[in-house]
């Protein structure tokens, strides 16, 4: 699957639009720098697994609604999975990236 990263950006940028952040508060929230966000919204960075996972927890949704347009869960369910992920270092959130796609590619 080819990600596109023009839509990623957009997506990331309404979502952030919708909650009336403004990309210097959600980049100090994710611990990024202000022109890495600008980037990543113009497609002009590509944002690691670990950026993603920490802009879907800023933004308050899961990643799937950047990578594939819409959060499978609306409840608060997916948040516990979130928390679990905060700790991780960019290695292990790695890890569990490839364990989420071998699950889906797995699917009974």
């Amino acid at each position: 699957m080819e990600l596109d990263y023009s839509l990623i950006g957009a997506k990331i940028k309404k979502r952030r639009k919708l909650l009336r952040l403004t990309q210097e508060e959600v980049a100090e929230r994710v611990d990024i720098s202000n022109q890495h966000m600008s980037n990543i919204e113009r497609a002009k960075s590509i944002p690691s697994t670990e950026v993603i996972m920490k802009l879907a927890v800023v933004l308050d949704t899961t990643p799937d609604e950047f990578l594939v347009g819409s959060s499978r869960y609306p409840g608060e369910a997916w948040k516990t999975v979130a928390d679990k992920l905060r700790p991780l270092d960019s290695r292990q959130l790695d890890l569990v990236s490839s364990f989420i796609d071998w699950v889906a590619e797995h699917k009974p």
